[in-house]
Order: C-alpha cells, then structure tokens, then sequence
C-alpha cells in the first residue's frame, strides 16, 4: 500500500473561507478573516496567513464504524455511484479491527492507516428501550470513544473530521422546529440523557480544537436513519429496523403484528443512501466547524403509524396491526429544520419514503440469515 503523507497548505482559495462560527455560548470566532476572537496563539498564527484549508491531492478516508448502517451506505455509494475520486483512497474500520474504547488500540489503527480525513460513525448505538435501561453505559462508553478518535486524529495530524450526532441531542423541551443554533439551550429527553448528552459533547469538542489549534473539525446531525445493514434486533434496535423484523416474523407466524407505543409519535427518517451521499458532500465541501442537520424536510414528518403501515404494504402482510400502549412513545416529536442544509443544496433529492422502506425491507428479506438482528 502507497504511503500517504499529509501536510497543511495554509492560503489556499481550493476550499472557501470557513463563516462565521460560535465557538462557545457569548462569542464568535472568523474563521477567514479578522479578528480571531478566543482563538489560541498557535491557531491565530495559522489562521491568519490565508483563509480555509487546503488538502493534498493524494487522501486517505477513514470510515470508522465502517461495518454498520451508515458506513456501508457510504462504501456502497464510494465503489458503485462513483462516490471515489482520483486521489482518494477509503478505509471502512470495524470494531474488529480496533476497539475504539481503547485510546491504545484507536492509535493504533491511525497509526495503521494514517488517515488524511476522518468520517466518524463508531458509536455505541441502541433503540429506546435498551437507552432507558443503560443511559449510565450510554454516556461512558460513547464518551471514551469521541475522545479517542478525536485526540487520535489531532495526534496524526487529520486534516478534517466530520463526526455524526443525532436529533435527539436537542432539548425536549423547545420551539420547533429546531435548528443547528439550538443544541445546548436545554436537557434532552430523559429516555437517552446519557447518549445525548455524549453526542453534544463532540460539538464542544470541535469547538476547542478549533479553539485551540484551528482544526476543521465539525459534525452532522442526521434525523432518524434506516436502511440495509441497519440493526433489525427487536428488542434493541431503532423503531423502523424493530418494525420491519417484527412484521416479516408475523407475516411467516401467521400471528398479529403488535407495535409498541401509540403509533402518535413523529419522526423524519432519512435513508442511509441519502445519508452517505451527503456525507461525502460535506467531507469534501462543508467548510463550518459549526454542525449542520441532514434531513427531509419539515413537510416530510410522518407518524410511526404511517411508517408502521409502509413497512405492513411493502411485506404484504395481510393481519392485524396491534399498537400497544402500554409502551412508552418516547419524545412525541423532534421536528428539524433542513433550511441550512437547503441553502447549500436547494436540489438535493431524498429517496421517496416508501420506495427506501420497499429496498429495506427486500434487502432485509434477501438477507435475513446474516442480517443483524
């Protein structure tokens, strides 16, 4: 394998000059221009000798959590839509191959790979039955983990990180819809404090690198994900994945499907091959340190009764639909804004929802024996 050595070019117009970005609640930093307000010594010196940053021609891309929902959507998208550019090498990191809860063992892979750009999914994931029993497990585990691939990838010198957060970061009790400036007004929803709170502290973790050292560092926050490779276990899994395992067994039993809550709540979903390509938009093209929402639109809100339905129409299941309320629905409603992702991708075009969940649940079908489940 062709070593890849990766260096700062400092005044590079390739990439456009990052806006206007707070760093911490009551002040702004920016990026492009003067003055650097908060700014560490070393990252004003950096900064001030030309606007952005550039990349080498030759990158390395390190996916972690590259065996999961989001990492194969993205590798699918890489090797068969012509996701891969000239230059660019992928690496889709397991947890087989590194424990990522280990700092030893996650300098170890950087030091394997030495990657140039980082997509950091890893994560320790769980529906919200499993977040309400292991909140404590939730923040410790996922905490240990952001700080060790962030630390590496400062350590190896990664001239950019996008790490993935999730909606339920914001806080239950706001105005909706709720937006990338909202994320530290309020607690979240205590169903999965300890996850939340975890994927928040990446922001504040981007925010002082960038502080600190002028790193591009930023995340994404996606709505709810599905998709093939996703996690269909029923009893830890997401709602979708949950819904479409617990219908095909129905289906093949001859028994009542039975949904667990009200089937009131809202959610957007957003297809993992969706996901993946704006993903690869916002490693190559998204300049903010800033978070930014990935999602469908506010009109595209559904209730898990209308996804439970389009999971019932794409298996032909033909019994009865039982919604058992004596489960908990979660938050109600978590509605987000993709005004910010719109302004930078007015045409983007999302999957149809019932076209994503048909392909989900084909490939689910397809795959069943070796599904995560």
């Amino acid at each position: 394998m062709q070593q890849v050595f990766h260096t700062w070019i400092w005044g590079s117009s390739a990439i456009p000059p990052c806006r206007s970005s707070p760093v911490l609640s009551g002040w702004m930093v920016n990026v492009g221009g003067q003055p650097f307000s908060g700014l560490s010594r070393d990252a004003q010196l950096g900064l001030s000798q030309g606007s952005g940053w550039a990349i080498q021609e030759q990158s390395r891309m390190l996916v972690t959590g590259g065996s999961g929902l989001v990492g194969r959507a993205i590798e699918r998208v890489v090797k068969t839509e012509s996701g891969e550019r000239e230059g660019e090498e992928w690496v889709f990191l397991s947890s087989k191959e590194a424990n990522l809860l280990s700092a030893e063992e996650t300098r170890a892979a950087f030091e394997k790979h030495r990657p140039t750009h980082v997509i950091h999914l890893a994560a320790m994931v769980g529906g919200l039955f499993r977040n309400m029993r292991q909140n404590l497990d939730f923040w410790r585990n996922n905490v240990h983990i952001n700080d060790n691939v962030l630390q590496a990838a400062h350590e190896f010198g990664v001239v950019k990180v996008v790490s993935c957060l999730s909606t339920c970061i914001f806080p239950d009790k706001t105005t909706y819809p709720i937006d990338e400036t909202m994320i530290h007004n309020g607690p979240p929803h205590e169903s999965n404090f300890g996850y939340a709170y975890a994927k928040r502290m990446i922001d504040v973790q981007n925010r002082a690198y960038f502080q600190q050292y002028g790193v591009q560092y930023t995340a994404v926050i996606p709505t709810n994900v599905f998709g093939p490779h996703d996690n269909f276990n029923i009893e830890d899994g997401h709602v979708l994945p949950g819904l479409i395992h617990k219908t095909y067994l129905a289906k093949k039993e001859g028994k009542p499907l039975h949904v667990w809550g009200s089937g009131r709540a809202l959610r957007q979903f957003i297809y993992s091959l969706d996901l993946a390509r704006l993903f690869l938009w916002v490693l190559r093209e998204y300049d903010e340190v800033d978070p930014i929402i990935l999602s469908v639109g506010e009109e595209d809100e559904l209730s898990i009764k209308f996804a439970a339905d389009a999971v019932v129409e794409a298996l032909g299941f033909k019994g009865d639909v039982i919604y058992d309320t004596s489960k908990a629905d979660g938050q109600f409603k978590k509605t987000a804004s993709n005004a910010k992702l719109r302004k930078y991708l007015p045409d983007f075009k999302f999957t149809p929802f019932k076209q994503a969940i048909k392909e989900t649940c084909d490939w689910f079908v397809a795959n069943y024996d070796s599904a995560r489940k």
